[in-house]
């Protein structure tokens, strides 16, 4: 005796509704995932998305974070918050081609969202304490594809470039500044 078979759905039907399911929680989840960014009063933006810029600034925390305590004179160590080494990058990033700018965020949703998923962790960059957002970076940086390891290369170039542009950390280097519009007293006792 044969089974009898219900009305079957048309191959193509499972295929366009399966699609549209996938699209579905895609976008719930970047919904979701995309949620929870708030910029500092009064920050404005020129090029960056409100989550990008709160990405950059994390990240310019840890690649900028002090090593050693501050020296015997007592002097803090600015921060990259106290230098708005992430709204120097977002103004940087605004004389750049678009395409440039396009690359850029894309790897930055690659350092918020892809790689602490790498390292094992399930919650985002921004949420990671600051131990784990170190342990993320270092593993980017020394990734084996090159196109991470050059994307790393990039961020970290423009933060740096954007923390050792104030004259408040030349003296973490041992630098007392340049010679061309040097004051007398050199750029330390300068106001």
């Amino acid at each position: 005796m044969a089974a009898t078979e219900g009305p079957r759905m048309p191959r193509r039907r499972v295929l366009k509704l399966g699609v549209l399911a996938v699209l579905a929680m895609g976008g719930a989840l970047g919904v979701v995932r995309s949620r929870g960014y708030g910029l500092p009063p009064g920050q404005q933006l020129l090029t960056l998305s409100t989550w990008q810029f709160v990405v950059l600034q994390h990240a310019a925390r840890r690649i900028t974070a002090p090593d050693a305590a501050p020296d015997a004179s007592g002097a803090a160590i600015p921060t990259a918050d106290d230098l708005d080494v992430a709204g120097f990058v977002d103004g940087w990033l605004s004389r750049m081609r678009p395409g440039i700018r396009r690359d850029f965020g894309r790897f930055l949703a690659y350092v918020e969202h892809l790689a602490p998923l790498r390292e094992g962790f399930a919650s985002r960059f921004t949420r990671l304490d600051a131990a784990a957002q170190d342990r993320v970076l270092a593993a980017t940086e020394a990734s084996s594809s090159d196109l991470l390891r050059a994307g790393f290369d990039g961020l970290k170039s423009l933060v740096v470039m954007g923390y050792y542009r104030d004259a408040r950390t030349w003296g973490i280097l041992g630098y007392d500044g340049p010679r061309v519009g040097r004051p007398a007293g050199g750029w330390q006792g300068a106001p």
